[in-house]
C-alpha cells in the first residue's frame, strides 16, 4: 500500500501583542507620563510649607463638611437659585430632546441615506467636541449676559449630545424590520412611532436623564460665566469672593441631594418602561 503524505499543517501567524491603536496609546501614556515627571521634579516649591497646606486643607474640609452654614445668604434665597438651575437644567433637557429625536431620524442609517447621516453625525460631533461652556460663553457674546444665553448654549450641546445617543438607539432595530414593514405599504411616521419608539423608549428615557444629570451640574458651572443668577452664581461668590467656606459646604450638600433625587427618578422611571416592555 501507498502511504499518502498529508500536507503539513499551517499554522496561523501569531498575533502581535502590540497593535498599532496599542502602540499609539503607550506611546501617548508614556509621553504624558514624562511631562508629569519632569513637571514634578522642576516643579518651583520655594516657601511651601507642606505640613501647613495640610492642616490649612483639613481645616477648609472641616468647615465645609462638618459646619455647613447659611452665610452672608439666605436658606430662601440659595433655596431659589437651587430651583433655577434646576429648572435651567430640565428646560435645556427637553427642548434638547424633543429637536435631537427628529434630527435623530435623520442620523439613524436604518432610517436615512448614507449621506444625510453621515453629514449630521459630522455635525454634532463638531459641536460635542467643543466644550459646553465655551458654547455658552459664545452666546453671551452674541445675547448678553443673562439665563437666555444660557438656554441657547446648553439646549444646543444637549442636541447634538442626544442626536449620537438617540441615533444609535434607533439604529439597534434590525434594517431587515424597517424593509419588511415599508414593502407591507406602512408609512414613515408610523414606522417610527409603532415599531421603532416602543422598543427603545427605555434607551431614550436613561439617554435623557443622563443628560439632564449633565445639564443640571452644567446650568452650575455656567451660572456665574452667564450670569444666570443660580446655585452656581453664589457658589462663586461664596468660595472666590467671600471665601465663607460655611456656605460652600452648605451648597455643596444641596447639590448632592439634588443628585441623588434624580438618581432615584431615574432608575424609577426606567424599571417602570422595562416592567412594561
Amino acid at each position: 500500500m501507498k502511504t499518502v503524505k498529508q500536507a503539513p499543517i499551517s499554522l496561523p501567524p501569531k498575533l502581535s501583542l502590540l497593535t498599532r491603536p496599542r502602540r499609539i496609546l503607550r506611546t501617548v501614556l508614556g509621553g504624558l507620563t514624562l511631562i508629569t515627571l519632569y513637571a514634578l521634579l522642576t516643579l518651583n516649591t520655594a516657601g511651601l510649607k507642606i505640613s501647613s497646606a495640610m492642616s490649612s486643607l483639613g481645616n477648609n474640609l472641616n468647615i465645609m463638611f462638618l459646619h455647613p452654614g447659611v452665610g452672608q445668604d439666605t436658606w430662601s434665597l440659595l433655596l431659589r437659585a437651587l430651583v433655577t438651575s434646576i429648572s435651567l437644567g430640565l428646560l435645556t433637557t427637553i427642548l434638547g430632546a424633543l429637536f435631537a429625536f427628529f434630527i435623530a431620524m435623520g442620523a439613524a442609517r436604518n432610517l436615512a441615506p448614507a449621506w444625510l447621516a453621515n453629514t449630521i453625525k459630522a455635525a454634532m460631533a463638531f459641536i460635542r467636541a467643543i466644550p459646553t461652556i465655551l458654547w455658552v460663553l459664545i452666546y453671551s457674546v452674541v445675547m448678553g449676559l443673562g439665563a437666555s444665553a444660557a438656554v441657547v448654549g446648553l439646549t444646543f450641546h444637549s442636541i447634538a449630545y442626544l442626536v449620537k445617543a438617540y441615533s444609535e438607539s434607533i439604529e439597534a432595530t434590525p434594517a431587515e424590520t424597517i424593509e419588511a414593514l415599508k414593502a407591507s405599504g406602512v408609512r414613515f411616521w408610523p414606522i417610527v412611532f409603532q415599531a421603532i419608539l416602543p422598543s427603545i423608549i427605555p434607551a431614550l428615557l436613561s439617554w435623557t436623564f443622563i443628560r439632564f444629570e449633565i445639564n443640571f451640574a452644567n446650568a452650575v458651572a455656567v451660572g456665574a460665566a452667564a450670569g444666570a443668577n443660580d446655585i452656581g452664581y453664589y457658589l462663586f461668590m461664596a468660595s472666590g469672593f467671600y471665601f465663607n467656606f460655611h456656605e460652600v459646604g452648605l451648597i455643596v450638600y444641596l447639590l448632592l441631594a439634588v443628585a441623588v433625587v434624580l438618581e432615584i427618578i431615574s432608575i424609577q422611571l426606567r424599571g417602570h418602561y422595562l416592567k412594561q416592555n
